[in-house]
């Protein structure tokens, strides 16, 4: 990682923005500010990780074929995801900054969160695949912590948000997405998990460690979306506050990820030219 970090430039570009932009948070966080046009203005920017990821994967995924190769819908899908998400902040931060009312639930702005998750989780799939990885009810069953974790996972989810859920005061689409998010997230949790434990020994485990990045993006995603419900439901979300910054984690980890992926198969590619 660290030899990467020397010698490519998108992954230095990377952990520059993200520092500074964990150096703007800290300093927004420790002002005490609240609800005002600094935190909407951080909650409008920090997006960019997200685009600059994206567009970077777009680049990466597109030199190999885009979706001609398995390794090219693999980076396409997860790139699409982050450029989701991006699309969903700055529908988010048109409400926070121009039309000045919060925003509703559910509204345009979960076509880009919620369309996040089908992205990744053919990210997931075409991932397995390019690495090496076939999924098998005799490899699945030695993985119990490919289960046992998204299952902990969505039991979080509804002792915490879904257990005293009222049917009554929802629409149908409220009650899809408040549903939809933790268990299409714990799906693809529970996929990078299989590949993470599955690809140990293929192509000599050069795709491990690229793929954890992947699976802790995941992770964080999940967290990131399921504190946004919890805070929005009991009326605690804070623009610019802790879970804006879990939304940033989540793009930087990803980024990283799919940063990794394309040094990887330039890598191989130049091995095999």
């Amino acid at each position: 990682m660290w030899k990467a970090i020397k010698s490519e430039k998108q992954l230095q570009v990377a952990i520059f923005l993200f520092v500074l932009l964990t150096v703007w948070w800290v300093l927004l966080y420790l002002s005490g500010s609240k609800e005002s046009f600094p935190n909407y203005l951080f909650g409008a920017t920090y997006g960019v990780m997200a685009l600059v990821g994206g567009i970077y994967g777009l680049y990466t995924a597109n030199k190999w074929g885009l979706t001609k190769s398995i390794m090219g819908k693999a980076i396409l899908l997860l790139s699409l995801g982050l450029l989701a998400e991006e699309f969903g902040q700055i529908v988010f931060s048109y409400y926070n900054l121009f039309v000045n009312v919060p925003i509703p639930y559910p509204s345009l702005a979960d076509v880009g969160f919620f369309g996040n998750i089908p992205f990744y989780i053919g990210g997931a799939f075409y991932l397995a695949h390019a690495s090496g990885v076939q999924f098998s009810i005799q490899k699945i069953s030695g993985k119990i912590q490919a289960v046992v974790l998204p299952l902990l996972m969505l039991l979080a989810a509804y002792v915490l948000f879904l257990r005293d859920y009222d049917f009554t005061v929802s629409t149908p689409l409220k009650i899809f997405l408040d549903f939809g998010y933790p268990f299409g997230q714990a799906l693809y949790v529970s996929m990078a998990l299989l590949i993470y434990s599955l690809s140990k020994k293929i192509l000599g485990g050069i795709m491990r460690d690229k793929i954890f990045f992947i699976l802790v993006a995941f992770i964080l995603q999940f967290l990131s979306d399921y504190n946004f419900l919890y805070q929005a439901s009991n009326g605690t979300w804070l623009n610019g506050g802790y879970g804006d910054y879990l939304y940033l984690l989540s793009y930087f980890f990803m980024t990283v990820g799919i940063i990794q992926l394309g040094i990887v198969i330039n890598r191989l590619k130049g091995d095999n030219g």
